[in-house]
């Protein structure tokens, strides 16, 4: 039997962030996971594979530069399953070597097996061997992340009909793709491969999608892929999926069909927690597999065990989930450290990209909030002219009250990464004379949000300060040479 001061099951990035602040505060940390390779779901088969596969599609299908040399433009012409899976496999492996050397120079321990708690203190880890090992800790870190929701009325065979995880072995990129879910992972996949010129249809049962994006961004988004070449269906239930040699045919409840080479399920993920034993530490997931938590400490209801990343749901991104890694290995070991920025960005790697930083205009209406916006087309910019951009946009919301900026949101090339100035001015408090007095680099994206900000200055009331004072009884300045006011004859 084995005692560690703090135990963490998954090795996701919230568990790899917690063991490496374990690790450096020098206390005895073991991290398992049930893959024989760590890194988890992020690693493996979301967030690292699906976005070195987007940056493969966009570089071998020339896709950047087609608006200079025309549609039929190819970096290669015939790309094969072999082409995208070559970079992923190098990209993947990388990562992995990365995280190990980092376990091993901050005196992390790891082991490979299935953990289930036997009592509040206690686990059993199961290895692919048949061995069982009991370990017992004072704490403990839940970060089993999640899996892909498979309904019983979906006929998955791994090849024709898959899931998200099983997406990334296909043999063949198919000619055509039913994408069935319009979220984070549904719209990646359904626009990255439109992107290869794969006649895409994206199906979302519900009349709106990714409704937590400000809706004039998603406006632009949708004009954008339907421009692209993705059939978006919005409000069509699907009534039955059935699968026959050569292709898959989708029933909606509308009475229409829809038949292509290969359906892709991506509407739902579940926390990871089945195989857990919760009920013999005390804790209890919800109907989604979720678990509850504080949100400044990540303590769940059993206050010695804690829980990060995407099991406990929202906002269930890789870069917020390293956050909440740290947060909670700190908290569990008794060491105070920073708190959590308010504002972090949001980022969906589609093509093209979709970058949110703070309250969207609904959220502004809602809360009955006076504001003003300004707007900023990347083709108004010199750099949007040199890379041939046609389209995104960069959006941002002040206050009336404080001039504060409140929220900003981008679409187009880049926007990943151009959000994290609206991130620090949001965190910061300032306000829309940050944009206006501050010089950005030209010719640049960045310089789009000078364009917002001026756009909304010019609408903003004068602050007091800079108000031109006249006094009306004055006369008027004599102009030179001007003789209509001289008395003389």
């Amino acid at each position: 039997m084995s005692h560690y001061d703090l135990i963490i099951i998954g090795s996701g990035p919230a568990g790899r962030a917690a063991a490496i602040q374990a690790g450096k505060l020098k206390r005895r940390v073991l991290v398992i996971d049930r893959k024989d390779r760590f890194g988890g779901v992020s690693v493996h088969t979301g967030t690292i594979p699906s976005k070195t596969l987007r940056e493969t599609v966009l570089n071998l299908s020339g896709w950047r530069e087609r608006s200079f040399y025309g549609r039929s433009y190819r970096v290669k012409d015939d790309i094969g399953a072999h082409d995208l899976k070559a970079r992923l496999h190098k990209t993947l492996d990388y990562e992995v070597d990365v995280l190990e050397h980092q376990f091993n120079r901050n005196h992390v321990d790891t082991l490979n097996g299935a953990a289930r708690f036997t009592g509040p203190h206690e686990i059993e880890v199961a290895t692919e061997a048949g061995e069982k090992t009991i370990l017992t800790a004072d704490r403990f870190l839940i970060a089993t992340g999640t899996k892909t929701y498979r309904p019983e009325t979906v006929p998955f065979n791994g090849t024709s009909v898959v899931d998200s995880d099983e997406f990334l072995d296909l043999a063949q990129i198919p000619r055509s793709l039913i994408v069935v879910g319009a979220g984070v992972i549904g719209v990646e996949y359904a626009t990255m491969f439109s992107a290869l010129d794969v006649r895409v249809t994206l199906i979302e049962p519900r009349e709106t999608f990714l409704d937590f994006i400000d809706r004039a961004l998603i406006q632009d988004f949708t004009h954008q892929i339907l421009e692209n070449g993705v059939d978006l269906r919005l409000g069509s239930a699907i009534d039955r999926i059935e699968t026959t040699p050569g292709h898959v045919e989708v029933s909606l409840a509308n009475g229409r069909h829809i038949r292509a080479e290969m359906l892709l399920f991506a509407a739902g993920r579940m926390g990871a927690t089945d195989g857990l034993n919760l009920s013999a530490a005390g804790l209890k997931s919800d109907h989604r597999g979720r678990l509850s938590v504080d949100r400044k400490t990540y303590q769940t209801t059993v206050p010695h065990i804690y829980a990060a990343g995407d099991v406990i749901g929202h906002p269930s991104l890789a870069s917020t989930s390293l956050q909440q890694g740290r947060v909670a290995a700190c908290h569990a070991l008794d060491t105070p450290t920073l708190p959590e920025s308010p504002w972090f960005p949001y980022g969906i790697y589609s093509v093209p990209e979709i970058s949110t930083c703070g309250m969207s205009e609904e959220e502004m209406q809602e809360r009955g909030i006076p504001y003003e916006v300004g707007v900023a087309r990347f083709r108004e910019t010199s750099r949007g002219h040199i890379m041939g951009l046609e389209h995104g946009m960069l959006k941002m919301l002040f206050s009336l009250k404080t001039r504060r900026v409140l929220g900003v949101q981008i679409v187009g090339e880049g926007a990943t990464e151009l959000i994290h100035i609206a991130q620090a001015v949001l965190n910061l408090k300032g306000t829309v004379d940050y944009f206006v007095q501050n010089t950005f680099n030209y010719p640049t994206l960045a310089e789009a949000y000078k364009i917002a900000g001026l756009d909304a200055f010019n609408r903003m009331p004068i602050p007091e300060e800079y108000k031109v004072r006249r006094d009306p009884a004055a006369a008027p300045a004599a102009l030179p040479g001007d003789t209509s006011a001289d008395p003389s004859p």
